[in-house]
């Protein structure tokens, strides 16, 4: 957590890792490719590639499964691999129900900031309700840019028309955390919800 002023007006939130099970890193993809009988190296080697148009909004979940699975033929089906694939986001509850707190308090604009695919992004948004938290999604898929790179961190400040001392960046990975810092916004690494709520009261954010 970085110290600074009480007086926060903006409240910047990653989702996977800090509301969220991530949706589709190599845990999620440990757990569904051997189902499959996919090999795992292969399959990193082929998304390694990909990540970067897949998570900015370049290329779909479809075109991105056509070069990492069904580049040949499967005696599996696309949905049945989709249908492994999406329940994998599960809640960090107690997380979720700090932030809708603090966004049912009132006093904060409250936005994402996340790196996601559109179909996960907007799977996700749907199922957990999170367009009840946040007034905006700074999403990678969205925007075309992804973190840590500074360009959507600035981009994410010019939407909202905020100062950076006015805003709080909260994710999971410390590097996602260098270039907001360096812009003058207030930052916090994620653990779990006990610590970001110390660390928000400490930067004089409550619900």
């Amino acid at each position: 957590m970085s110290v600074g002023s009480s007086l926060i007006t903006t409240i910047f939130c990653d989702v996977g890792g800090v509301l969220l099970s991530n949706a589709w890193d190599h845990e999620e993809r440990h757990e569904v490719l051997p189902r499959f009988g996919l090999n795992e190296a292969d399959f990193a080697a082929r998304h390694e590639k990909l990540v970067v148009p897949f998570e900015t909004g370049a290329l779909s979940l479809d075109d991105y499964l056509d070069q990492t699975v069904f580049y040949t033929s499967r005696a599996f089906t696309r949905e049945d691999f989709k249908q492994a694939m999406f329940p994998l986001s599960q809640p960090r509850s107690d997380a979720l129900k700090l932030v809708r707190a603090l966004a049912g308090s009132g006093k904060y604009f409250m936005a994402t900031l996340n790196n996601e695919s559109r179909e996960f992004n907007d799977y996700r948004i749907q199922t957990f309700r999170l367009r009840e938290i946040f007034s905006l999604f700074v999403s990678s898929c969205y925007v075309g840019l992804r973190k840590p790179d500074e360009p959507i961190y600035r981009l994410a400040l010019e939407l909202t028309q905020k100062s950076a001392g006015e805003c709080c960046f909260i994710d999971d990975r410390a590097p996602n955390l260098e270039a907001p810092a360096k812009l003058g916004m207030m930052v916090i690494q994620a653990k779990d919800a006990d610590q970001l709520r110390r660390d928000l009261q400490a930067l004089g954010i409550t619900p």
